[in-house]
């Protein structure tokens, strides 16, 4: 109904409402690519084991599953929490494109949830029950239950980034989706999965480096670590060098249909042709840029062209900035894209057509609602403008875009020169011996984290002030309660999800020193289990 577009929302309740979803969102964010990462990790040293038939590598396999699921439990518990929000702070947006938004989670909670929780109690507790080749297959459905769960959750991101295969009900007052297939296979969606997926391998790969720094720098563990270490560095590199090939795809996804992001990730407020990609500037982390302005960010260091070739796939295409798209400017196939001031033009026709329509509509008055019908078709791809005071509302904050994505992407080419070094020294040299490249590998941990989280700032900041991209601002799509509620359940969920956090961290890092658990090949018992793995004739015994 369209009294569910048109609360009076104050505006504590809508920035405390987005508070609290960035809130379980970040939160969230810690546990899913460690789970993604670990899965692969996991499944190589199984693979490993079930072709070797090594003691050692069934010993490998279970440290990193024990890790795997103490990890799994606490991301299923923020996980549920964020797709309720939905439903009690963002009803709105519910009512609105509950259609289209539910069935993606629907398909993840039937299928990949129900896939995940029958194999994950196959791999833990299937040991000697079934036979190797069935437990291999379940330890790899495990982790491929939690990808195909992350690819609906994405698709469900991403048609919020990207609307498609959807139309507008007038009589419902509902988007409804009229092509599945547009939705679940957007191109928006494919290039966000493959970089999200990609991306958690490598906080895989970083943890499981992480861990077996700590046991070479103990002087313990010493052949699991180098083992370990041999998986991760090859799998981060992979990881890094598609993840740096699927953003690249994604930086020109984005180009396409979210142009505003792509300008504040560029501090970019005048385009042009034969755009360089900017390496540095001086961007005040803390303050919007006077984009008004006919001047550039200053102290602006630039790849020459690269921008242009990112953004269009040719040197010498044209990059819109902030201020070509507020006033409107001409692309290079001719096609003329509005203004803001017409776009709000043509949203408030719409809105008030709507409105209109349905008094008709209920009246009876056949002729007047068909006329009043006439003019929202054509106007229902500016809807969300008709929302809109002012171009400044569509601009998101400069600064917060322009860090992240440096952060995100500097650390991405930092990971790929770690884990080449890592991998080079690990298959060459004698690994335990460079002090160096060992506390390096426990500080990429922390910076692993920080990258991805810089990336959901970019994607989510990005698209601000949409909860959906041109079709409903976040003022709209809230739910109309008091902010003191709102503000309540903040702070409940701050030091809930805080308190699953240290949980996870002393329950891993209690694990984590205790180490693994061999089989009966190995004496454990007395001293011997003291010192397992300090001295090659004992990591030798490990491999028989």
């Amino acid at each position: 109904m369209i009294n569910h577009l048109l609360l009076d929302v104050t505006s504590g309740t809508i920035d405390w409402s987005r508070g609290q979803f960035a809130l379980t969102a970040i939160y969230h964010w810690l546990f899913v690519p460690l789970t993604l990462g670990l899965a692969v990790i996991m499944g190589i040293a199984e693979t490993c084991y079930y072709r070797t038939k090594k003691q050692f590598w069934k010993d490998v396999a279970r440290f990193w599953q024990k890790l795997f699921g103490i990890n799994f439990a606490m991301g299923v518990a923020t996980g549920l929490i964020l797709e309720f929000e939905f439903g009690t702070n963002w009803s709105n947006y519910s009512w609105f494109v509950g259609d289209i938004f539910g069935a993606p989670l629907a398909i993840e909670g039937i299928i990949a949830f129900f896939m995940e929780s029958t194999f994950v109690a196959v791999m833990f507790f299937g040991w000697n029950k079934v036979s190797s080749g069935f437990h291999l297959a379940s330890t790899w459905l495990t982790g491929l239950g939690a990808t195909i769960s992350a690819w609906w959750i994405l698709v469900a991101n991403s048609w919020m980034q990207y609307p498609v295969g959807c139309d507008f009900n007038p009589d419902t007052m509902r988007n409804e989706m009229i092509s599945f297939a547009d939705v679940a296979l957007s191109p928006f969606a494919i290039d966000k999965f493959c970089h999200t997926v990609t991306s958690s391998w490598i906080i895989g790969a970083v943890f499981t480096v992480a861990v077996s720094c700590y046991y070479l720098l103990r002087r313990r563990e010493q052949k699991l670590a180098v083992e370990s270490i041999k998986i991760g560095t090859v799998v981060g590199l992979i990881a890094s060098v598609l993840t740096a090939i699927t953003g690249d795809h994604s930086a020109y996804t984005v180009a396409q249909v979210q142009p505003m992001k792509l300008a504040a990730m560029e501090a970019l407020y005048n385009g042009g042709t034969d755009q360089g990609l900017t390496a540095v500037a001086w961007v005040n982390p803390v303050e919007q840029g006077d984009y008004k302005n006919q001047e550039e960010v200053s102290l602006r260091v630039s790849v020459p062209y690269a921008l242009s070739l990112l953004a269009t796939h040719s040197l010498h295409g044209f990059v819109p900035g902030v201020n070509d798209l507020i006033k409107g400017y001409t692309r290079e196939d001719g096609t003329r894209e509005l203004s803001v001031a017409e776009k709000l033009v043509r949203g408030k026709m719409a809105v008030k057509a709507l409105m209109a329509y349905r008094e008709a509509k209920k009246a009876g008055q056949s002729e007047a609602a068909a006329k009043y019908l006439a003019v929202v078709k054509p106007n229902m791809k500016y809807f969300g403008y008709g929302y809109v005071t002012s171009a400044d509302q569509l601009v998101p904050f400069i600064p917060l875009c322009f860090w992240s994505f440096r952060v995100m992407v500097g650390l991405g080419a930092l990971f790929i020169l770690f884990f080449a070094v890592t991998l080079f020294v690990v298959y060459r040299k004698d690994i335990a011996r460079y002090r160096w490249l060992l506390v390096s590998g426990l500080v990429m941990l922390p910076l692993a984290y920080m990258a991805s989280e810089a990336g959901w700032i970019v994607a989510e900041m990005g698209r601000q002030p949409w909860t959906i991209q041109d079709m409903l601002p976040t003022w709209i799509a809230v739910s109309d309660l008091e902010s003191s509620y709102v503000a309540l359940t903040f702070f409940i969920f701050l030091a809930l999800f805080t308190a699953l956090l240290i949980v996870e961290i002393r329950i891993l890092c209690k694990q984590i020193k205790k180490g693994p658990e061999y089989g009966d090949t190995v004496d454990t018992s007395g001293e011997a289990a003291k010192n397992l793995g300090t001295h090659e004739l004992t990591t030798d015994k490990l491999s028989n």
